[in-house]
C-alpha cells in the first residue's frame, strides 16, 4: 500500500528555506567579507585569472602582490550609498591568494583591468619546468671553439668501432 503525500512548492524541503533564510544578509548588518567571483582557466601555457570586480575602485582599493610562491589580491569593495534600503550586493574587503608553480616568479605575472574585470596573466604556469642544464660560459678575450659537424660525423657507431678493434 502506497501513501500520497502533497508536493509542490509550499510542501518544498524545509531545509532549504532554512538555508535561504540564514543565508540571506540582514539589511541592517554590513557584511565583513566580500568574496568576488573568481575563475581560473588555462590558455596555452599560461593560467588566466578572472576576478569580477564590478563597483571597486581597482586603482584606489586593489593591489596585487607576489611574496614568494603566493599570488595575493587584497582590496575592498566600499559601500558609498548611506541610507535605508534592501541591499543584496556584497560589500567589504576581500583577500584571494593562489600558489605559484615553482618555476614561475613575479616577473610572469601581468594584470589588466576592463569592463568590472581584473584579469591576472601567468605566463608558463602550465609550461613544463626547464631543469637547468650544464652551460659553456665564455671567457671575455678568449674566442669559443668551434665544433664542427665533421667531428661529429667522425665518431664510429658501435659496430665500426668493433671492427677497427679486430683488424
Amino acid at each position: 500500500m502506497s501513501t500520497l503525500v502533497p508536493w509542490g512548492p509550499r510542501f518544498a524541503d524545509p531545509f532549504a528555506v532554512a538555508d535561504a533564510l540564514f543565508r540571506r544578509p540582514a539589511p541592517s548588518r554590513p557584511q565583513a567579507f566580500y568574496a568576488p567571483t573568481t575563475d581560473v582557466v588555462r590558455d596555452g601555457d599560461d593560467a588566466v585569472v578572472r576576478l569580477e570586480l564590478p563597483g571597486v575602485d581597482v586603482a584606489k582599493d586593489v593591489t596585487v602582490d607576489v611574496d614568494g610562491h603566493r599570488l595575493t589580491v587584497r582590496g575592498e569593495r566600499r559601500d558609498e550609498q548611506s541610507g535605508e534600503g534592501w541591499r543584496e550586493s556584497r560589500r567589504g574587503s576581500f583577500r584571494r591568494s593562489f600558489t605559484l608553480p615553482q618555476h614561475v616568479d613575479a616577473d610572469a605575472v601581468s594584470a589588466s583591468y576592463d569592463a568590472g574585470v581584473l584579469t591576472l596573466r601567468v605566463v608558463g604556469a602550465h609550461a613544463e619546468p626547464v631543469e637547468p642544464g650544464a652551460q659553456r660560459i665564455a671567457i671575455d678575450g678568449i674566442a669559443p671553439p668551434e665544433e664542427s659537424a665533421a667531428s661529429s660525423d667522425a665518431t664510429p657507431e658501435a659496430g665500426e668501432a668493433s671492427e677497427d678493434r679486430a683488424a
